[in-house]
């Protein structure tokens, strides 16, 4: 590293299945299992209709919080055959679940637990169907994960920007249902920004096919609009046509510690005039989020003594030169005006990916830590800090040794704030007494200086009470007509969003 100054010191219940008789009491089972599960079978074959055995993989949420019991787990491998299942399911009114890495963090991939509902992997579409150089675009199916995305295009020369701590398992499809966001929002956008067409199959086992990768096409309403951050409550999502960037010719990744979150926002502030849309990355951690990690993985290196808040920014330049002797300008001038106390930039790739890591690494600290209270909130940049100062300190006054996780991509307003129970309080009993009252002072805060109570991981099942408190009539009268529409009987993901 090159140093600007020195380092100062529902409960699973399996069913087995034996023939086409389930052996076990299915709470609420429907009658038609049997002929169901036929049907499934034909459309994926008998070895992807999972009916028994251990599917904890499919049936718990990434945070443990939500436990269900499929009917059965379906997966497909074609588009087609996702047409079969959702056909089969129509006909014997059976709800659907669609899921993909199982990376979510509100419960809107699992499902509930009362053994009826046929659970749709889309694991094994995973094929990249086709890139097209001259247009920058890939077309690609939803199971694919985003990390193979993203490697496939850079050894052809390109960029594909949307960058996740889960992108090593969550896919692109899941991507899209909840219109992720991620470290690089700031310069290329949410999912929604880099997808030009979609392949859908609707709730009647009907295929849309979208996958268009034109850039201008006003012929009607946008489609593909309605299904991108819908949460799988409208239709499938099945493959994608998504855009591509060429890769940078360099890109410089630096470390700052900061004495204060409004300092932070100064440097985003400076970060914008000097970078301009060079700026890829600026992500904010406070000091507990980084000690969290410290203490759960130690190995990893920290460059920079602990400070109360540290900021990791990403520079993408057309050569090495340029781009850190941009960075070093900005960081310079923010150490000289003390915006910025310390800082260190990336010398290497290896370096580079170490920083980082360290980011990457606050979910799963907090997930070794316990459970905690998540908060997904976006704010205008300019109402950041002033947030986070007073709402920290009415926090802790309601419950004192209360413990704040702070961190997130301060470029696009989105902060991940969480809520760890005090030291030697037992989390689950903190959550059953707290998490409600606290959501409810946390949001109610957003709200009032024009946020949202959900950034980029969705309403799922966690939120959806939020969601009809805190949007207006007219707004949910037009997604339930919307809903209506394409689900008339509500089969998809029942009780997500909408409930």
């Amino acid at each position: 590293f090159f140093f600007f100054k020195q380092k100062t010191a529902y409960e699973i219940v399996d069913c087995d299945w034996s023939s086409d008789v389930c052996s076990s009491d299915l709470p609420r089972r429907h009658p038609m299992s049997a002929a169901l599960l036929q049907a499934l079978a034909d459309a994926v074959g008998t070895a992807h209709v999972l009916v028994d055995g251990d599917r904890s993989a499919y049936e718990v949420d990434w945070r443990k919080r939500y436990h269900g019991r499929a009917l059965a787990v379906v997966r497909p491998s074609s588009t087609e055959e996702v047409a079969a299942v959702l056909r089969a399911c129509e006909a014997a009114s059976v709800a659907v679940v669609t899921q993909g890495g199982n990376t979510g963090l509100v419960g809107g991939g699992v499902p509930d637990a009362s053994g009826t509902q046929v659970l749709l992997n889309l694991g094994r579409l995973n094929r990249i169907r086709r890139l097209d150089a001259d247009n920058l675009t890939v077309t690609v199916e939803a199971g694919c994960v985003l990390q193979t995305l993203q490697e496939s295009a850079a050894a052809q020369g390109f960029l594909f920007p949307l960058s996740l701590a889960s992108e090593g398992s969550c896919t692109i499809g899941g991507n899209l249902a909840a219109n992720a966001g991620g470290t690089q929002v700031l310069r290329y956008g949410n999912a929604r920004e880099l997808c030009l067409g979609l392949e859908v199959v609707t709730a009647q086992g009907e295929v849309w096919d979208g996958l268009s990768g034109l850039r201008k096409d006003n012929t009607g309403y946008d489609l593909r609009d309605l299904f991108i951050g819908s949460e799988g409550t409208l239709g499938v999502i099945t493959a994608a046509t998504l855009k591509l960037y060429p890769l940078p010719g360099a890109t410089m990744t630096a470390l700052a510690s900061c004495p204060s979150i409004h300092a932070c926002v100064e440097l985003l502030r400076r970060a914008r005039q000097r970078l301009d849309a060079g700026l890829t990355g600026f992500e904010v951690m406070e000091r507990f989020s980084l000690d969290l990690v410290a203490r759960h993985f130690p190995q990893l290196p920290r460059p920079l003594a602990p400070a109360p808040w540290t900021v990791l920014l990403e520079l993408a330049g057309p050569d090495e030169a340029t781009a850190r002797e941009s960075l070093e300008a900005l960081l310079g001038e923010a150490l000289e005006a003390e915006v910025v106390d310390d800082a260190a930039v990336a010398a290497s790739l290896a370096q580079s990916h170490a920083l980082w890591h360290l980011r990457e690494s606050i979910p799963l600290a907090q997930a070794e830590e316990g459970l905690n209270i998540k908060n997904d909130i976006a704010l205008p940049v300019s109402e950041v800090a002033g947030f986070v100062e007073t709402m920290g300190d009415e926090l802790r006054a309601t419950v004192p040794g209360l413990r704040l996780v702070t961190f997130g991509h301060l470029g696009d307003g989105n902060l991940h704030y969480n809520l760890q129970a005090p030291e030697g309080v037992d989390a689950a009993a903190f959550l059953r007494e707290h998490e409600h009252a606290l959501n409810q002072r946390v949001n109610d805060a957003v709200m009032a200086r024009g946020g949202s109570f959900s950034a980029e991981h969705g309403i799922g099942a966690l939120k959806v009470g939020e969601l009809a408190r805190r949007k207006s009539p007219v707004a949910l009268g037009l997604m339930r007509a919307i809903k209506s529409a394409l689900d008339p009987e509500n089969r998809l993901n029942p009780g997500r969003v909408l409930g």
